[in-house]
């Protein structure tokens, strides 16, 4: 039977081609965005930049009329009538002190046809510009020009050293000019209304000199390359601390710039807005565009995902119909095989049967020869270094018997009956090991038991002339262990050490070291033998491995100890100290003196 097409399936390639086509539509959507917050950031900064030069202009109207008025006082008339009469300059000071204080102004002060200042608002000050000749400054002359004229200056004052904006006007009596009455406007204050805002305000004068700046470090530098004649007016003029302006750099791409001429005085208002007001809500529309998009996305992809899971579904349930009647076919011609070979294995299962019983009972005597070889290899790798000591003993009891050394040859066989007895302890405790027997540890002192191991081993290492160096304290060190089995893992590590060094020449050595150390003691035997290699570190522990040969040794001593230490909650490290050699680490947990364990032998 020939299976149903399987439905056309929706694939994520068209997703992600939707992708593709829906993605440039975020370009015109970050345009319109960045239309839309420049012309509403243009529209707030022209309504700040009214504001600013209505206030502007309204502090420089305010005194713009002063000049002319106060001119046509009769005590300043009087002064410039007779200036060398004290009584009147005086006068003349103290009014226009009192002026300059009803008013406002900074400088209030009057001079003569030749510029000199007669009389003053600061003349008691210490800057007073009493005394002084400003007939260089262009308020001065604009105002004798006659016909009415007004005159203007914006500059930094010579003696004060702030800026000011000047209104100068010519004092008449009748048709005839006999002085100048100027009033000084301070401007500083103007800059301070601005605040620490990210739009940047500046004033440039008819030069394109920065004159008034929220930035500090704009003010007085040139937005523009000066001409020969300006840099000669500026040097004539004096309005700034320097003759030479610098030219301001400014990166104009990063700011947007609105612009107001002043035709009162000829200065330009800019505001500066940063690009960066705009990119930063322009993003936010645009990552709200992309989140729209990928959800948008992302449905379609769940309604593809769900109509494919479907349409699967559909599919699935066609190919499982035609399955179940070809299983059902296959299933009836199977069942007619499956009675003709029913007796066949029948026969085959009883075969098999018998064969498995025959196998099993050789594992288990292959099992049992296994276990009974490690227990004589580990009997004979135990007994070996006491039946060492007992020949050593009876060969030195015979030589004191030909002496007649009855005393000493007594203490040998006493020793021999000891170490026969060891003996027997080490079979019994081989033996519960075999049964994985448990023992509750006893309190053991360690330096005792250290002794004895040494003893145990002290012909050969005179022999060999090994030299040993101990280095344990005086208060004896109590430990947790069975009293065999740590002289056993004693015996063991300094009978190992005692091979090592076989294979150097002299100086041999053995450092033995004790400690405490947190809630145990640490033990270090270290030699200075050849050491270990790569294969003997990772295989140290393994039974029967050994890098002697078969007729020194059977690879046991380290694998018993490592066990044995485990058994006794302890932990066995073995390394190469960095001097060379091989270095044992036996950790076991402290015992308290005044605690008694019961004993495992």
């Amino acid at each position: 039977m020939t299976p149903p097409p399987s439905p056309r399936r929706p694939r994520w390639r068209n997703l992600a081609l939707l992708a593709l086509l829906l993605a440039p539509l975020l370009w015109p959507l970050q345009q319109l965005a960045e239309r839309y917050y420049r012309n509403e950031r243009i529209e707030q900064n022209r309504q700040t930049l009214d504001l600013y030069v209505a206030n502007l202009l309204g502090i420089l109207s305010r005194y713009e009329v002063l000049p002319g008025i106060l001119g046509n006082l009769p005590a300043l008339r009087a002064t410039l009538h007779s200036a060398e009469d004290p009584a009147l300059r005086d006068n003349a000071n103290r009014l226009l002190k009192k002026l300059h204080r009803q008013t406002g102004a900074d400088v209030i002060y009057l001079m003569d046809l030749e510029g000199t200042t007669l009389a003053s608002s600061n003349w008691d000050d210490h800057d007073s510009f009493v005394g002084r000749n400003f007939a260089f400054r262009p308020y001065f002359r604009q105002a004798m020009e006659g016909q009415g004229r007004l005159g203007r200056f914006f500059g930094l004052g010579n003696t004060s050293g702030k800026r000011g904006y000047y209104f100068g006007s010519a004092v008449y009596d009748g048709d005839k000019a006999i002085g100048v009455l100027v009033v000084k406007v301070d401007l500083d204050h103007t800059e301070t209304l601005w605040g620490k805002t990210p739009e940047q305000l500046l004033v440039t004068d008819n030069f394109g000199v920065v004159i008034l700046t929220s930035r500090p470090e704009w003010r007085f530098r040139a937005t523009r390359g000066l001409e020969a004649d300006e840099r000669e007016q500026i040097a004539f003029d004096q309005p700034y601390t320097t003759l030479n302006p610098q030219l301001m750099t400014l990166d104009l791409d990063s700011w947007l710039i609105q612009s107001r001429e002043l035709k009162e005085t000829g200065w330009t208002v800019r505001i500066l807005a940063p690009i960066t007001l705009l990119e930063r809500p322009v993003r936010t529309v645009v990552a709200i565009g992309g989140a729209t998009l990928a959800a948008l996305l992302l449905l379609v992809g769940l309604w593809m995902q769900r109509r494919r899971h479907l349409l699967e579904r559909i599919a699935l349930d066609a190919r499982a119909r035609q399955q179940l009647e070809r299983r059902v076919q296959e299933r009836t011609q199977d069942l007619e095989a499956l009675n003709s070979r029913l007796k066949q294995e029948v026969l085959e299962r009883e075969q098999t049967q018998q064969e498995l019983v025959r196998t099993q009972d050789e594992l288990l005597q292959a099992g049992k020869l296994s276990a009974l070889g490690t227990m004589s290899a580990s009997i004979s790798h135990e007994l070996n270094q006491p039946l060492g000591a007992i020949r050593s003993y009876a060969d030195n009891a015979r030589v004191l018997l030909d002496h007649q050394r009855t005393d000493e040859a007594r203490d040998n066989l006493q020793l021999i009956s000891e170490l026969t007895a060891r003996m027997a302890s080490i079979i019994a405790h081989l033996r519960a090991f075999a049964r994985r027997d448990r023992h509750a540890p006893e309190r053991v002192a360690l330096q005792p038991a250290l002794d004895d191991a040494l003893a145990l081993l002290a012909k050969r290492r005179q022999a060999m002339g090994v030299e040993l160096i101990r280095d344990l304290p005086e208060a004896t060190l109590w430990v947790q262990a069975g009293e065999t089995r740590l002289r056993q893992i004693l015996s063991n590590l300094l009978a190992n050490a005692l091979d090592a060094l076989s294979e150097r020449p002299p100086e041999r050595r053995i450092w033995l070291r004790a400690e405490r150390k947190n809630d145990g003691v640490l033990l270090t035997l270290r030699d200075n033998g050849p050491g270990f290699s790569e294969e003997a570190l990772q295989r140290s522990r393994e039974p029967f491995f050994t890098t002697k040969t078969s007729t020194q040794g059977l690879g046991l001593g380290l694998a018993i100890c490592d066990t044995l230490t485990r058994a006794l909650d302890g932990e066995l490290s073995i390394a190469n100290h960095p001097e060379g050699g091989a270095q044992l680490s036996l950790y076991l947990r402290s015992a308290d003196p005044g605690v008694t364990f019961p004993s495992e032998d």
